[in-house]
């Protein structure tokens, strides 16, 4: 189709003809046919080129956490020799880079890098990238889209955490570093369930799956001591700011990285139906991308939420409760789930602790409080050096 260079040629041609028509002079007939004949032959032209051009890109690295810097390289081969190809790539929500190529040349391929400042978190929709190409005077231009959009997942920024809650089995005066669980791969048969997304193809029951026409997993018994559980408060009412909620998903990716580097197989819990266990590196990625897109829910009934994951039968090592201010409903579920686990942590978005925070305290929790503008690896320390120091001492 023409341009805006090529449409106002059209539309000079027109008063061109018109004013031969009221003057008779031939010059200006003969300038509105060159305008017209040029447009009409710069369509022929790019409706014949484009369709056998190739866009392909590739993003680099594939898991990105907020803040960081991710590069997009498109490739561009044709059949044929282009003039004037524009190539147009959108992130949604982040912006659009365009780059131009005045000669393309036959089979040889054409590189393109950008890069994207990868923030807020989320989940971004890449492409697909759009191909224009021109004639020489820029008077038309055939406009392609690529086949296959992207996606840019843009996880919670996290924090490289040290120390661990003092669960059965671990000695604090030795292990305070490193917990010396092992993933559920080498664990006991336990039983047989359907399969959800995320788990190892490598442990389908093929007979089961035959008989029962889906696909069945084996599941293991993992240690007791190495389950852990990170629930992330996502009431909005639990929130001042949303600078307070943000800080809470930082605090929720940082824990789950850490006891899943030390060894924990930790279930995460983030307003879903049902919890997402980790033990695997797919699982992993599934449970930072549901923290890449997590937000407040207004309407949540958090106590019926709590009773309904204690009746599925979590329980474990450690239980990691990650809310903004606590308050009587932060208190119920901490007394609701806690009896299922060995050590608690709570951590909390806030500038200083309150009455709240102390009561489950005496109730044997380690607290971790940590303003929105602040760190959670030093709270975090800090607590965990606390509880070794008690647990010690008793």
């Amino acid at each position: 189709m023409p341009t805006l260079r090529g449409w106002a040629a059209l539309g000079a041609a027109f008063a061109l003809g018109v004013l031969w028509i009221g003057f008779g002079e031939r010059m200006l007939l003969a300038v509105g046919l060159f305008l017209l004949v040029s447009v009409v032959a710069g369509v022929v032209y790019v409706r014949s080129s484009a369709p056998r051009a190739r866009l392909t890109r590739r993003i680099s690295p594939v898991q990105v956490h907020d803040g960081d810097r991710a590069i997009v390289q498109l490739s561009l081969v044709s059949s044929r020799k282009l003039y004037a190809a524009i190539v147009e790539d959108v992130v949604h929500s982040l912006g659009t880079a365009s780059f131009v190529a005045e000669r393309v040349d036959e089979r040889e391929p054409m590189t393109a890098r950008y890069e994207v400042l990868c923030k807020p978190r989320g989940v971004y929709k890449v492409g697909p990238a759009v191909l224009r190409v021109r004639d020489v005077m820029a008077l038309a231009e055939s406009v392609s889209s690529g086949r296959r959009a992207d996606r840019l997942v843009v996880y919670p920024q996290v924090e490289t955490l040290t120390g661990l809650p003092v669960v059965r089995g671990q000695d604090p005066n030795v292990n305070s570093a490193r917990a010396n669980f092992s993933h559920s791969g080498g664990d006991d048969f336990f039983t047989l369930r359907e399969y959800q997304r995320g788990d190892d193809l490598r442990r389908v029951h093929w007979p089961a799956s035959a008989h029962r026409d889906e696909l069945m997993i084996k599941q293991l018994e993992m240690p007791w001591q190495s389950r852990a559980l990170v629930l992330l408060d996502v009431r909005a009412d639990s929130y001042s700011t949303a600078e307070a909620f943000e800080h809470a998903v930082r605090g929720a990716a940082s824990a789950m990285r850490h006891l899943y580097r030390q060894g924990f197989s930790p279930t995460l819990w983030a307003g879903q139906a049902r919890g997402t266990t980790v033990a695997t590196t797919q699982a992993y990625e599934l449970a930072m991308e549901e923290l890449a897109t997590v937000q407040t829910d207004a309407d949540l009934d958090f106590g019926t939420m709590m009773s309904r994951m204690r009746r599925e039968g979590l329980a474990g090592g450690a239980l990691v409760l990650v809310t903004g201010v606590l308050d009587a409903g932060g208190i119920a579920v901490f007394k609701t789930l806690s009896r299922d686990y060995y050590k608690t942590v709570v951590m909390t978005v806030s500038e200083r602790e309150n009455e709240a925070l102390h009561q489950v305290q005496r109730a044997g929790a380690v607290a971790v409080t940590s303003g929105p503008a602040s760190k959670w690896a030093p709270a975090w320390r800090e607590s965990m050096e606390k509880s070794w120091s008690t647990a010690s001492a008793g």
